[in-house]
């Protein structure tokens, strides 16, 4: 079985690009991964998109990509994944490599919300959970994480404010983040004195509406040997579970994260303490926390403390989330995944700017679709 690296990455920054188009947006990243690799053609296409056919009514993105970068021809297509279809995208692309399919391959994630109201948006967001059960009574992905929150606060006999650190730590590290979309500071006060979303889940807890691109050009190791661009060896692994995280037997265990780390790191041969960053899937703070704990950075109901030791800052034991995370990056949906990975690529090959960590070899990168209904685990090593 073929390794598999990531020559190149591409972004675009995170923001509401009123001007822009879907495919302008994945063109624009595209380009930019190729150009880092110093590639002009790749053997296939993926694309990852959670909202497009909801927001933009428009599918077919891979074909649609394909003819924007004058690669008609080739195999291309879209990957669905929920919020973790750019994880989804990468995970295809890699399987190709492996199978010796491809020497060559292009994945990119793409979302464009801010072509929604925020009320269509919420309601889309939902796609990725089970209709009949929970989108049948009006629940919304938020109002589930304030269950959790609420289950999570009264079993373990936390505060809000020790959870409510993790949009604090994001923002700080966003600040030198040239393609975030919030790259300013805010502090706990602020937190918990927004506006309820569903409580005790609160307004600067969760993302915003967003738009972005990211992409990643993956290449087989006789591909890799002749390009002069910096590379990362990548393994990335999945696994699934219940859509609804109240059907599950504890639901502040995420064991399609587990299971899916677990297989990662078996098979990149390397140990959970070799891991000296991570980019985890915090699109509400109580998700960051489970996240911590599903991973096994942290026992159960002890999450936060990494947060209030700040082993989690840059220069923590573990830095997490390093140019922002989904809160301060932004969290363009199906483009997230993959945005975590080029930051690892980025932080391996020592482009991470004023965010650069000091001598780190291998990273960690989480993505979820739904409330861990399928998770992505990706780990860079150095090469």
């Amino acid at each position: 079985m073929s390794k598999v690296y990531v020559a190149g990455v591409g972004l675009t920054k995170v923001d509401e690009h009123w001007r822009e188009s879907l495919e302008y947006l994945m063109a624009e990243a595209s380009l930019k991964a190729l150009d880092d690799a110093g590639i002009s053609r790749v053997d296939s296409i993926y694309v990852g998109s959670m909202l497009s056919q909801v927001l933009q009514e428009q599918s077919h993105l891979g074909a649609l990509l394909a003819e924007e970068l004058g690669l008609s021809g080739i195999p291309a297509m879209g990957v669905e994944a929920a919020s973790a279809s750019g994880a989804a995208a990468v995970y295809a692309g890699a399987r190709e490599i492996e199978a010796s399919r491809a020497n060559a391959v292009l994945v990119v994630g793409v979302d464009k919300m801010s072509d929604g109201m925020s009320e269509e948006v919420t309601s889309a967001m939902m796609i990725g959970e089970r209709q009949e059960y929970t989108g049948f009574i009006g629940a919304t992905f938020y109002s589930i994480n304030a269950l959790l929150y609420s289950l999570y606060m009264n079993r373990y006999s936390v505060g809000q404010e020790k959870i409510a650190l993790f949009p604090v730590l994001c923002h700080e590290h966003a600040v030198n983040a040239p393609h975030a979309q919030y790259p300013f500071k805010i502090k706990l006060d602020t937190v918990l004195s927004s506006p309820y979303v569903a409580e005790p889940l609160r307004r600067f807890e969760t993302t915003a509406i967003a738009d972005g691109a990211a992409a990643l050009v993956l290449v087989n190791e006789e591909t890799a040997r002749k390009l002069d661009s910096l590379k990362t060896e990548l393994v990335i692994e999945s696994a699934t579970d219940y859509l609804t995280p109240l059907q599950r037997e504890d639901p502040l265990w995420f064991p399609s994260v587990s299971l899916s780390t677990s297989k990662a790191l078996s098979r990149s041969g390397i140990e959970k303490k070799d891991i000296k960053t991570i980019e985890i899937f915090d699109a509400t703070s109580i998700m960051a926390v489970l996240s911590l704990e599903s991973l096994g950075f942290a026992e159960r109901g002890e999450g936060w403390r990494l947060l209030e030791r700040g082993e989690l800052t840059l220069s923590g034991s573990i830095p997490c989330n390093t140019f922002g995370g989904l809160k301060a990056r932004g969290h363009p949906a199906g483009a997230t995944g993959i945005y975590q990975i080029a930051e690892l690529h980025l932080q391996l090959t020592h482009r991470a700017g004023k965010n650069q960590l000091d001598s780190i070899k291998a990273g960690l990168a989480q993505s979820l679709g739904g409330i861990a209904s399928t998770a992505f685990t990706s780990i860079l090593k150095e090469v």
